[in-house]
């Protein structure tokens, strides 16, 4: 197949998308109308279900299932074993009328073993910390932690921690500038000074 890296032993069956520069390594399988795509890299023991969309330069590490209704966008980074679901009440030979969907913004990293319950938001540039449980949405740059994952502070793009009690404009030593809201818990980049 043109365009794209499959290992002898991955499964990508015919109907399946995936973009130039992707690499998909050793038993994986994606399955026909999945959407992988440019430059990602999905590793060993990875599953993406029909209806899973991938968007470019994404990192989806050993032991990730990718289930019907997840939705990753740009530059995301999936730790080893990260759990989606996507059925809040799920039964044996029971399937809902409509799946929920779950979205994880751009730049967002999620830690190894982290799990992620089913029509949730992930925000760009969000890191999810290993082993969390994550039940309610994630503000874009918060960082979360534990079961259940509660916010814990603030990460800039490049992955460094920012202090919002250091007052409301923050800057990080990459050069990224924010604006932290107290009233609303929401973090913002703002124009380089």
């Amino acid at each position: 197949m043109p365009g794209f890296y499959k290992h002898p032993n991955a499964l990508v069956d015919d109907g399946a998308s995936i973009g130039p520069g992707t690499r998909v390594w050793a038993f994986a399988h994606v399955l026909k109308g999945a959407v992988v795509g440019r430059e990602c890299n999905i590793c060993d023991h990875t599953f993406i279900e029909g209806g899973a969309r991938l968007g470019d330069r994404v990192t989806v590490k050993c032991g990730v299932y990718l289930w019907d209704g997840v939705v990753i966008e740009d530059d995301v980074f999936i730790g080893p074993c990260v759990a989606f679901t996507n059925d809040l009440r799920p039964r044996s030979k029971q399937y809902p009328a409509q799946l929920l969907k779950t979205v994880v913004g751009q730049g967002a990293s999620l830690g190894a073993n982290c799990t992620i319950l089913p029509g949730l938001t992930i925000g760009p540039w969000a890191m999810v910390g290993a082993g969390a449980v994550v039940t309610r949405d994630v503000p874009p740059h918060a960082l979360v932690v534990g079961n259940p994952a509660r916010a814990r502070g603030w990460v800039c793009r490049c992955g460094a921690r920012l202090d919002p009690q250091s007052g409301p404009a923050l800057a990080c030593s990459c050069g990224l500038h924010f604006r932290y809201n107290p009233e609303t818990g929401v973090l913002a980049p703002e124009p380089n000074p």
